[in-house]
This record gives C-alpha cells, structure tokens and sequence, in this order.
C-alpha cells in the first residue's frame, strides 16, 4: 500500500472534531459548576445540574470521536 492510500482525508465536518467538540464540553462542565456555587440566580443554581449532566455526556461521547 502507499502512503497516498493509508491517508484518507476525512469527509466529517470541522465542527464534528474531537478537540473542538471537547473544549466545548469542558466550558459546560465549567459553566455548570459556576451556575451552582454563585449565590445570586436562583434560576441559574436550578437549571446547574442540568448543565453539568449536559457537559459530562457530551464529554463522554465526544471523547470516542477519532481525531
């Protein structure tokens, strides 16, 4: 085989990469945690979990992505 065939270019979109999608789950995971320790919105402390339960999937499933 040649090195022009073991290199496919791949036909995914850039927003479907592993780093990108990653770094967005991690600033929700982030995201979550400051709405839950803020003592100001009510609002953002409930809506928190959901948050946090958002980026940990998403990290979950993003992290079998190939790169």
């Amino acid at each position: 085989m040649t090195a022009e065939t073991t290199k496919r270019k791949s036909t995914r979109s850039p927003w479907l990469r592993r780093g990108r999608l990653e770094n967005v789950a991690v600033a929700l995971i982030g995201a979550g945690f400051l709405m839950m320790f803020q003592p100001f919105a009510m609002a953002l402390y409930t809506w928190s979990f959901v948050t946090l339960l958002a980026g940990t999937a998403m990290f979950i499933i993003v992290s079998k992505f190939p790169e």
